[in-house]
Parts: C-alpha cells; structure tokens; sequence
C-alpha cells in the first residue's frame, strides 16, 4: 500500500494507544509500517508536525460527535456540550488529552468552530474578551481533567494498579486523615458525574459573572 499521509495518521493512533505519547516515535511508527523513518519525514518533517496533524483529528472529532452545535439555543448548553464532545474524543485514545493539548491546528475548519461558539458567547452579552476567557477556561479545565483520568490507566479501559482504590487505601492513615481517606471515592470513581459537575461549577461561574456585568452597565 502506498505510503501518505491518511495511512501514517492511523498507525500513528495505533502506536499512541499501544505505547503512549512517550513511546510515540517515528522510528517506531517507521518500524510498523516497515520503511525507513526518512520515509515518514517526507511527509511529516518532525513528531511534533505529526502530533500536530494528529491533534487536529481529535479536535475534529469532537465536532464531528455533535453535528447539531448551531442548533443549541444558548450558550451554557454549548459550554457543555463543548466539554462532554472534547472530553468523550480525548478518551478514544491513550494519552488523548497530552497529546491533543497545545495543538496548532491544521485545518481550518477549526476556525468556523471557534466562530461560531464566539458568536454564541457575545451575542449573550459577552464581551469578545470575556468569550475567549470562558471557552479557553472550559477548554483548559477539560484537557486537565482528562490528562489526570488518563493517568490513572495504564492503556484505555485499564486500570493503574497504583491509582486503585485498594492501593490508595494502604497509604493513607484513616485516623490521621479521615477526610482524605473518604475523598479517594470521589476521586478515583464516577469520572462521568465528578466532570460534568465540574463543568457546571465553572458555568455557574461565568453566568455570575456576566449577570454582574449587565447589572453594573
């Protein structure tokens, strides 16, 4: 089969998801393929213009997952489709949210994304500033969420044995730290529901603040 790009990309989201972003190199990925690594320099010119392409896809995915973002009426119903869609295409793959984060987009298909979620924020009333500092937030809060919940699988769906409940609970002394010991339930379990809680903190947050906003013009 004839080497292009489409066909690197996959094996590359192979490579991540059977070795994780730090065993993601090009003379692995040149290894699976069976060519020399020059072969994929000929059309990624370093891991970081991969990682580059590769981010891109993720970030397309999750606008892929709700086709419908133009038809949501407001903008705390974007927020949170926004964070469940880049949420649900980080964990499709191991180590999705370290990988996906710092990306410089490769297709500017992300830009009539990010036009139309800005139009959302200020037609609200949000000032341009304001709707750059709630979407980064909610971006930021995402991939953090999700490079943490990673951490604590040694591949997708697979637990790390250090992050168990039961190992957790051999280290920390109940009676010294009661509090501390009974978060571990809260912390380790019910990534779903302790997320999407998150996410309405921060919405809270925002709504609060654009409410003062309005009152004090």
């Amino acid at each position: 089969m004839p080497l292009d790009r489409q066909l690197i990309l996959r094996h590359a989201f192979c490579v991540l998801n059977e070795a994780g972003l730090e065993g993601l190199t090009l003379r692995r990925l040149a290894a699976r393929l069976h060519v020399q690594a020059p072969a994929i320099y000929w059309h990624f010119k370093s891991k970081q213009d991969l990682l580059d392409e590769m981010g891109t896809q993720v970030l397309l995915e999750a606008l892929a997952d709700e086709p419908e973002w133009r038809e949501l009426t407001s903008w705390q119903e974007l927020a949170f489709v926004y964070c469940v869609s880049l949420r649900r295409a980080f964990l499709r793959y191991r180590d999705g949210a370290k990988m996906a984060s710092g990306t410089y987009l490769t297709d500017t298909k992300m830009y009539e994304a990010m036009e139309m979620s800005l139009r959302k924020f200020t037609s609200a009333g949000f000032s341009l500033r304001r709707a750059v500092v709630a979407l980064t937030t909610l971006y930021s809060y995402t991939v953090g969420f999700v490079i943490e919940e990673q951490a604590m699988q040694s591949a997708p769906g697979v637990a790390n044995e250090q992050y168990t409940l039961e190992a957790r609970e051999q280290r920390v002394n109940k009676e010294l730290y009661p509090l501390a010991a009974a978060a571990g339930v809260e912390m380790f379990t019910n990534h779903d529901s302790r997320f999407e809680e998150g996410v309405g903190f921060i919405v809270a947050g925002i709504a609060s603040v654009l409410s003062q906003s309005c009152m004090a013009d």
